[in-house]
């Protein structure tokens, strides 16, 4: 199995050695800030121009960068910007989640060109391969052949230890313990020789915003995503950071309490399987809840009082990250409408005002701008990672 883990971002070299590593850092900074001159991409990397040019010829002629408009209205030669080729890269990302699976294909820029979608009762190793299976060979087939070989591979974005959690998906034991030894990556290579990269959803959804959302602002910060369970990425020095067995940044166990006041996890205040659960209880119809476009309103009054619990326990656990790693934001994304992530950004505003908040550095709170696709989208950011950038 493959991993979608960082490289180090740093200052390039201009030994033969380091030419992978230059290539990779003045993609980097142009997939970052966008369109860049060969001087600012020189003075940015600490290369000399000349390195500099010969990079950017070559990609060029590889298709991954192209010019853009001559930059005017300075003395002197009018400068070039050297921008990413949307069509250059291609990917794959599978979202493996507690009801439903989502496969697209993305392009450089983060796009999604199509996408395929299935749901379940609960997610069978084999029903979600036969589905991937299906799904590639179709989406593959909208390439004109000379696009499928610039396709980077197959990034998956799934539940860590997803066994662990039968009670929550509503999925007999036995069924779900077919996963702890179940080797995705080999399964896949029965039928694709793309390379595959595995790693922690919500994780994935954080490289999404970092890449291609509100993350690209910040360079130190803390992502909560919002699905069935709630969860997250850290990100330090404009990298995510997995940690050491590729968990780092999973919040859902923090420290909360719940209505009546009792210790809990923050993933069983803030999750949306709670939502789920007291919507239901409440007679109504769960079905529209993942229909496209989302509108949540006919949830309510249960989608208000899970909005005021879980916004004050997201203040609590921010507070206590902010003491620990003195992050500049927290980013607030989800697997819901954009005007149910913007009341809940709005309330823990709010809410951080409740703590005790000496000695500790309060971080902006940011809305993330990707949402219900961010899990699909930064699981294809993986092999784009892996292959051309530094991250």
């Amino acid at each position: 199995m493959e991993s979608a883990g960082p490289r180090r971002s740093g200052i390039g070299g201009t030994q033969s050695g380091l030419r992978d590593h230059n290539e990779r850092l003045v993609l980097s900074l142009i997939q970052r800030h966008g369109a860049l001159p060969g001087a600012e991409l020189a003075r940015m990397a600490a290369l000399s121009q000349q390195t500099v040019s010969v990079i950017l010829r070559d990609l060029k002629k590889s298709g991954l960068v192209a010019r853009g408009a001559p930059l005017r209205g300075q003395v002197g030669k009018p400068r070039v910007p050297m921008a990413l080729v949307a069509s250059g890269v291609y990917s794959f990302g599978l979202k493996i989640g507690r009801r439903s699976c989502d496969l697209v294909l993305a392009d450089f820029h983060g796009t999604i060109l199509a996408q395929r979608h299935v749901t379940y009762r609960f997610p069978d190793p084999g029903e979600v391969l036969g589905f991937l299976e299906r799904g590639i060979k179709e989406l593959s087939g909208s390439l004109a052949p000379d696009a499928r070989l610039r396709i980077a591979g197959i990034g998956i974005a799934m539940p860590w230890q997803i066994w662990n959690w039968h009670e929550v998906f509503g999925a007999p034991a036995a069924e779900l313990a077919r996963w702890k030894d179940f080797d995705i990556a080999r399964e896949i290579g029965r039928f694709s020789n793309l390379p595959v990269y595995v790693e922690n959803d919500a994780t994935a959804a954080c490289r999404a915003e970092l890449m291609h959302g509100s993350g690209r602002n910040c360079g130190d910060f803390a992502y909560f995503y919002v699905g069935s369970f709630v969860g997250g990425g850290l990100v330090l020095n404009n990298a995510v950071h997995e940690g050491r067995f590729g968990n780092a940044g999973a919040f859902g166990p923090l420290p909360a309490f719940d209505e009546a006041g009792r210790a809990c996890r923050l993933l069983d205040v803030a999750s949306l399987y709670r939502l789920e659960a007291a919507v239901a209880a409440g007679g109504k119809d769960l079905s529209t809840m993942w229909h496209e476009p989302q509108n949540w309103a006919a949830f309510e009054p249960h989608l208000s009082r899970w909005i005021d619990l879980s916004a004050r326990e997201l203040a609590r656990s921010i507070l206590n990250v902010a003491a620990v790693l003195d992050i500049e934001a927290a980013v607030i994304d989800g697997a819901f409408p954009a005007d149910v992530r913007d009341r809940l950004v709005d309330l823990i505003r709010s809410d951080l005002g409740q703590f005790d908040q000496r000695g500790v550095n309060v971080p902006e709170i940011v809305p993330g701008c990707i949402g219900l696709r961010a899990r699909a989208i930064g699981a294809a950011c993986g092999p784009v990672l892996a292959r051309y950038l530094l991250g």
